[in-house]
């Protein structure tokens, strides 16, 4: 009898039991400014009995009673407590919730847990901990995702516990969820997608023209063509354009940020990246065209640099009409932000570092060409191999391209070598912006752009500098692509009127490698091809997936502000058309410059090699050796480089012990099929892709994938204002050819060269929005995540790795001592130059703000 009593309490201890929870969520909020009535009416809700619901999911055993296959079995519903008095909600930030869960033995280790959001409102779920599991202790879910009203959703919302699974490991209850969920996120590729929906699909470019309102608007579709391939972006489902159905239409400009990306993807997490994105608009939406009609009205020129100086000592006095239109346009705490004027009068910018210390030192040939190595567009210069440099494009078409530069150019500042001898010796280099621009370069200089493509030959001296030797500016021929270039070229001259064509030769090549930078190195190989990926990853690979653990922090924001730029940085008639000088061939542009892309040759030592910057040496540090000793990017780069690699190593060698496991992760197969096939569809027959059979295929793919989204994309963006802040030192758009004898320009040129040269160069209209735009791009907001760290130190339950995360954040701070140690040394005169510049766009971390360092996890700006 005594046994029997032992029994009843013992069952009903049993079903006494509660496993107790805490949910953090941030509730809804538009910028950083509370939404009473949202709050208002999720009160009201629950009020009601309307509340937020949870279920555990068994890992262990299954639902025998479930028709849908070998489902986790469920637990009873346990709900959100004291939503109505917790004050916080009506707060910006996190919001920490009780629940309480019925403990049933038979759901055992609980490794899902199913969420029903019945107020009315969305919130943003970011955990779930269960303290007290019965043989488990603590288990943690990691969700970060906005949770909208259950009947917005035909499936219920599922989140996972933050242990990593193969898909052939998962346990049996979950397989099923695991699946289902991939399926949601893929959707149906039907229909206009709303923000609610959560749908991962492709389409191409065909959204940056808007020919409704004139074939001026009118922009190619890029993708899906062999004469425009593109990556592929995000798809939206708006409808077709009225008069061109294979067009999307558009949102206007006021809707922008409305723009579909799936929720996760939008910026909104914390008032910083929101800000960004409300400061781009503002600047498209107010600022351009009020500006446009100001300098259209008053076309005033700069005269002097004094007066460009202006922009950062005293600022440009702002008619009361665009300031009411600013004011109508954009909340008032924005105001001293985005325009720092707060009222007054005056647009004032910060001072760009290149001009902090010395006004005057861009003008050097030594800052000219050190900025191929430490600038914001240090992936162009290459080893020069033959002389004169030849052209690889078709002479059928382009006739001879063979460049005019010859021996006599250069022979003098050689130091005592011949043209051989130098470059026998690898002392010889070439900015090459010749093959890419002339098939370009009749259209371009039919828009209000006039310019050239160029080749730089640059001789390495033995004190480490670059010196420029030769500029060569060419032309199409008049009478045809077919009869080759006409080509001038220009050497370094220290006074007189060449003085002032040299410099203005060296304008022309900075405007082409500024448009070069945007469209390409920036844009295009780095945004534009990391979206499939992104894609693909949310589509093929589950939130249990470790790939995907691994990369899902270096797809942050990513989507969102592509999705923006599409509608307001590189659309038809954008600002990015305004301020480059391919002008509204932009994209085109791009379009024709993505066939040479190769995704091997995105990693750094395999685009150092190519490039011939460095050499294989078994004998050096990673195997390879620098031609330019004191080159601080690719210095910097390799360290990080491998430090990426080292990390996605040790990783990846927890999950996948042999190259077996990577052939049969038919999730890992399908991911990398379709970004082959797809996303990256019209390079799908390349021979270059690796084969994703081994270990070693997965490590260097993912070392590829962190490297472009983290230190790539900070190197090529965070010096946008620091370098081109300052339009003279940096100009993105010349606006007429180099003077001729016997001209008005000519003998303008002679009087006042400064005048002559900031007559070549961007309008004032053009440089005042070109400043603003890469000011904005050039912030890390104040939630920027770098490299080494993550948003949530519990992402993993999985000791090994976490261990191996934790020495990549040992290694990347050794590395930032590394980059102050030598920035210090004045033996690496490359790392500030003559403007004392310290070179810090790879030192990993940064506070918010214009800094001109800090690598962000991703591309997220």
């Amino acid at each position: 009898m005594f046994q029997n009593i032992v029994k009843v309490f013992a069952g009903e201890d049993k079903l006494r039991h509660r496993v107790k929870g805490t949910v953090v969520l941030m509730k809804k909020n538009v910028l950083d400014f509370n939404d009473f009535s949202a709050s208002f009416l999720d009160r009201l809700h629950e009020f009601v009995g309307k509340r937020v619901s949870l279920q555990l999911v068994s890992a262990v055993n299954v639902d025998p009673g479930n028709s849908n296959g070998l489902k986790g079995k469920l637990g009873k519903p346990a709900f959100l407590e004291d939503w109505i008095t917790t004050l916080a909600p009506l707060t910006v930030g996190e919001t920490a919730f009780k629940v309480t869960f019925e403990w049933d033995e038979e759901i055992g280790t609980p490794g899902a847990f199913i969420i029903r959001n019945n107020h009315h409102s969305e919130f943003y779920l970011k955990s779930l901990t269960l303290e007290n599991v019965p043989g488990q202790g603590v288990i943690r879910f990691i969700c970060n995702s906005w949770v909208y009203p259950a009947d917005k959703y035909e499936k219920d919302r599922i989140f996972f516990s933050n242990k990593a699974y193969l898909p052939s490991e998962t346990p049996v209850p979950l397989l099923k969820y695991r699946e289902e969920e991939l399926e949601n996120l893929r959707g149906n590729g039907k229909g206009q997608l709303q923000e609610w929906d959560r749908v991962y699909d492709y389409d191409v470019y065909n959204d940056l023209g808007n020919p409704d309102k004139g074939p001026q608007h009118a922009r190619p579709t890029l993708g899906g063509s062999n004469e425009y391939p593109y990556p592929r972006r995000g798809r939206t489902g708006r409808p077709p354009t009225k008069s061109d159905p294979k067009c999307e239409s558009r949102l206007n400009i006021a809707s922008s940020l409305d723009v579909y990306v799936p929720r996760d993807e939008r910026f909104g997490h914390l008032k910083m990246a929101d800000f960004l994105a409300y400061a781009l608009k503002s600047i498209v939406q107010v600022l351009k065209p009020e500006l446009e009609s100001l300098f259209d009205s008053t076309p005033n020129e700069f005269d002097s640099f004094e007066d460009v100086f202006k922009l950062y000592e005293g600022g440009i006095e702002v008619p009361e009409g665009i300031l009411t239109e600013v004011r109508d346009n954009i909340p008032a705490e924005m105001l001293k932000e985005i325009f720092r004027s707060d009222g007054e009068r005056f647009l004032k910018f910060p001072v760009p570092q290149v001009i902090a210390v010395d006004k005057s030192a861009w003008q050097t040939d030594e800052e000219f060409a050190r900025e191929m190595l430490a600038g914001i567009n240090p992936v162009i210069i290459r080893g020069l191999h033959e002389f004169p440099p030849a052209s690889k494009l078709d002479p059928k078409l382009y006739g001879n391209q063979t460049s005019t530069i010859t021996k006599e150019h250069i022979e003098s500042n050689l130091e005592g070598l011949t043209v051989d001898e130098a470059i026998k010796e690898r002392r010889l280099f070439i900015l090459d912006l010749h093959d890419a621009v002339i098939p370009y370069i009749r259209r371009i200089n039919s828009t209000s752009t006039k310019t050239y493509a160029s080749r730089t030959i640059l001789f390495l001296q033995k004190n480490g500098i670059l010196k420029p030797l030769a500029i060569e500016l060419s032309l199409p021929h008049p009478e045809g692509d077919q009869y080759g270039a006409i080509s001038k070229v220009y050497t370094p001259e220290e006074q007189g009127v060449e003085k002032s064509f040299w410099q203005l030769a060296k304008a022309y090549v900075v405007v082409v490698d500024s448009g070069y930078h945007q469209l390409i190195s920036h844009w295009l190989h780095t945004h534009a091809v990391i979206e499939p990926f992104i894609l693909a990853t949310n589509r093929q690979l589950s939130v249990l997936h470790p790939i995907h653990k691994l990369l899902q922090p270096h797809f942050r924001d990513t989507m969102n502000i592509n999705a923006l730029g599409r509608q307001i940085l590189i659309n038809a008639g954008g600002a990015l058309e305004s301020t480059v000088c391919p002008s509204r061939y932009s994209m085109e542009f791009s379009s024709v410059l993505y066939k040479d892309w190769v995704f091997p040759e995105q990693a750094l030592p395999e685009d150092l090699l190519k490039r011939g910057v460095a050499v294989e040496d078994p004998t050096s540090q990673y195997g390879l050796r620098l031609l330019i000793e004191d080159y601080p990017f690719a210095v910097d780069g390799l360290e990080i480089w491998f430090a990426i690699r080292t990390w996605v190593q040790d990783y990846c060698s927890f999950y996948y012990r042999e190259d077996d496991a990577v052939k049969k992760d038919n999730e890992l197969q399908s991911w990398w099929k379709e970004i082959r096939e797809v996303g990256h569809g019209d390079k799908k027959n390349e021979p270059w892709w690796p084969k994703m059979q081994t270990c070693e295929d997965l490590i260097q793919t993912c070392t590829i994938l962190i490297w472009v989204a983290s230190a790539l994309h900070a190197a090529i963006n965070f010096g946008q204002y620091p370098f081109g802040g300052f339009p003279p030192s940096r100009p993105a758009i010349s606006r007429r050819f180099m003077p001729e004898k016997g001209t008005p320009e000519y003998d303008e040129l002679v009087a006042d060269p400064v005048k002559g040269y900031l007559k070549t160069i961007s309008s004032q209209f053009q440089a005042v929005l070109g400043i603003s735009l890469v000011e904005i791009l050039s912030k890390h907001s104040s939630d920027e995540v770098y490299l080494g760290q993550r948003e949530t130190p519990d992402w993993t339950s999985d000791a090994e790795p976490l261990q191996a995360f934790e020495k990549f954040g040992q290694k990347l701070a050794s590395i930032e001592e590394r980059i102050l140690r030598m920035n210090s040394d004045e033996k690496f005169r490359n790392r500030f130059g003559p403007v004392k510049m310290p070179y810090t766009l790879l030192y990993p971390t940064s506070k918010g703000g214009l800094t001109g360092m800090g690598v962000p996890n991703s591309i997220s700006i």
